[in-house]
């Protein structure tokens, strides 16, 4: 597949995934940024220590597109009390709330319940089209909702997530609020197949994002530009080899 089309020239939305404050006040500066994502793997990994705290700080700068903050609790009870606090910080918070608990059982009987109260959710970390059925299946179809299926790890699983990514998007086509996302991408031609896909959203990584200028870049250019890379390092490393007369 040869794409060179930029995101600003398709209809997908584009996602900052994150939880660096930095990074996302240089995201929330970006037009093409529609939306914000983040996760708790991502908060510990940026050192976050306080939950909340650091989420009213997100909200502090983007005060006008979405952002997801997801649950952490592991029973459905604790997830309800967890989502509803969350919904409350602002009027702009997407709850995340993963597909299924630790143990494997069906988030569909909460999802139901919470978006029933209006609360807008984005179901995470969904990887098969019996998942996105039962979701769908619960949705209130007056509640918008973000579908997170994550294309770039079922193709990890050595499947072509393009048909996987097209039939989710038929499924939740039945609740005309509900938003499928391509969720874990990795590398820029997602975006393209994302959108050829009928995916309504994809989140990037601002590493990824960063990746956008090279989009329709010559690859001779790129060629010499790699191999000027690799020059540059190795004198830079002071690297040598000694060669012995013959």
């Amino acid at each position: 597949m040869t794409d060179t089309r930029h995101p600003k020239d398709m209809a997908i939305k584009v996602f900052a995934d994150g939880a660096d404050l930095d990074g996302i006040r240089d995201m929330v500066g970006n037009p093409l940024i529609e939306g914000f994502t983040t996760n708790p793997t991502l908060m510990r990994k940026a050192g976050v220590e306080d939950y909340k705290g650091f989420a009213l700080d997100v909200l502090d700068i983007v005060t006008d597109r979405p952002v997801s903050f997801e649950v952490f609790a592991d029973e459905f009870d604790e997830m309800e009390a967890q989502a509803l606090e969350i919904a409350s910080w602002g009027a702009n918070v997407n709850v995340k709330i993963p597909v299924t608990n630790t143990r494997g059982d069906s988030s569909a009987p909460l999802v139901g319940q919470l978006t029933g109260l209006g609360v807008k959710v984005n179901v995470t970390a969904m990887f098969t089209l019996d998942q996105v059925r039962g979701i769908v299946d619960v949705l209130n179809p007056d509640t918008p909702a973000i579908l997170s299926v994550f294309a770039g790890r079922v193709a990890d699983s050595g499947r072509d997530p393009i048909p996987h990514m097209k039939s989710a998007v038929e499924i939740a086509s039945q609740k005309p609020l509900a938003e499928v996302m391509w969720a874990s991408p990795r590398e820029l031609l997602n975006i393209a197949q994302a959108e050829d896909a009928g995916c309504h959203i994809i989140t990037l990584t601002n590493d990824v994002i960063g990746k956008l200028v090279n989009i329709g870049k010559d690859l001779g250019e790129y060629s010499r530009e790699t191999v000027q890379m690799f020059y540059d390092d190795a004198s830079q490393a002071g690297y040598s080899i000694a060669i012995e007369d013959p």
